[in-house]
């Protein structure tokens, strides 16, 4: 068994690292299997962004690395319902969101790889941030996009230069059509992709060496497609490995009451995920009714002793109102989170370290925000 390859989710089948797949040979997920050095000494003298964990992030050459200096976000104690809750600042990286993360490392992986056309699918975040990451490496990438999307996420990924193929249709035919086009390029998917997870994961790096290379009793999430909750599951359980933290916290997962096929099979004890009716949310973010990645999700929450939440439409109207009035500027998915920590706080909260993270920039919703606050 090698230390570092590709591990087909189904078949348990392995390829290396270095093969330019992005999903195995039968059309399976992939997971990497991958032994990172982590060394809570080596950081300190290191750029304060996430390759300060360069030893623990499998991207082989410097030269390959694709960067605006990301990470090393500010984590901020934000009272909610009367708790001091420690917040993740995501909302500040390059492109407005934390999606930033992965892109970093899925980009500079395809650039080592050689490859020089992608195809991606998003909402919008995930499609800004590869867009961008794109044209700092000169790569050339088409965008599939949910007709309906925010408009200043739409301008802000052609104004990377990216390609954009507007779907008129759901955010699922959307994937769907992404698919059909990867057979002819390669999917620098953010669900699909291992190597996103290998980006996103240094949330957890960061949390711990905030709190003083101490893991929290729990971290709140957004749950949609499950880039940051897998993400951080996966740099949480590095860290344990590593003997740098003594545990994995309690992972929450936050879904919209409109859209939430995880919360409904986590309640109904499911070890699938149902199809569900969906109602649109202003929580885009977390429009998944089929998370390519759901089973991992479940598994991941109930690993770790966590739950998954839902939040009304009003629930998400408060919590956005409400960081706007402390001077938090964030976008209607990172509001549901805080109404999920809310939530959390209120039926379950027993004299834990919370930590949660604001997700997006507010500047990728004018339009959604300013119907909110203008009422």
């Amino acid at each position: 068994m090698k230390p570092n390859a590709l591990i087909c989710t189904q078949t348990g089948e392995e390829y290396p690292l270095d093969e330019p797949i992005w999903q195995s040979p039968k059309g399976y997920l992939l997971d990497i299997r991958f032994r990172p050095f982590l060394d809570k000494t080596s950081t300190r003298t290191r750029p304060a962004n996430l390759w300060r964990y360069r030893e623990a992030i499998p991207v082989e050459k410097d030269e390959n690395i694709v960067s605006f200096g990301e990470g090393a976000t500010p984590m901020q104690k934000i009272n909610i319902a009367g708790v001091d809750v420690h917040f993740k600042l995501d909302f500040l990286f390059p492109t407005g969101s934390y999606k930033d993360r992965g892109s970093a490392v899925l980009i500079s992986k395809i650039k080592e790889l050689g490859i020089r056309h992608v195809v991606q699918d998003s909402s919008g975040n995930a499609a800004s941030s590869i867009a961008a990451y794109c044209a700092k490496a000169d790569i050339a990438c088409d965008i599939y996009v949910p007709k309906g999307i925010s408009e200043a996420k739409l301008t802000q990924i052609r104004a990377f230069g990216a390609n954009v193929k507007i779907i008129d249709g759901s955010r699922e035919d959307t994937a769907q059509a992404a698919l059909e086009a990867a057979k002819n390029s390669y999917y620098a998917s953010h669900c699909w992709n291992p190597f996103f997870f290998q980006g996103t994961k240094t949330f957890a790096f960061e949390v711990a060496e905030q709190l003083g290379w101490k893991a929290p009793d729990v971290v709140i999430l957004p749950a949609g497609n499950g880039t940051l909750l897998i993400g951080a599951y996966i740099g949480f359980r590095e860290l344990m490995k590593a003997g740098i933290t003594d545990k994995i916290p309690k992972i929450i997962g936050v879904q919209a009451a409109n859209c939430s096929p995880l919360y409904q099979a986590y309640n109904e004890g499911l070890p699938y995920i149902p199809k569900i009716e969906t109602l649109p949310t202003l929580a885009e973010g977390l429009a998944i009714a089929q998370p390519i990645r759901g089973k991992q999700m479940l598994q991941y929450v109930e690993l770790t002793e966590g739950v998954f939440l839902s939040v009304s439409e009003e629930e998400i109207k408060d919590a956005l109102l409400l960081m706007c009035s402390r001077g938090y500027f964030i976008e209607p998915t990172s509001a549901a989170v805080v109404a999920g920590v809310q939530k959390y706080v209120e039926q379950f909260w027993e004299n834990e370290k919370i930590v949660s993270v604001l997700t997006g920039s507010g500047l990728k919703a004018v339009d959604k925000i300013a119907k909110i606050v203008n009422k």
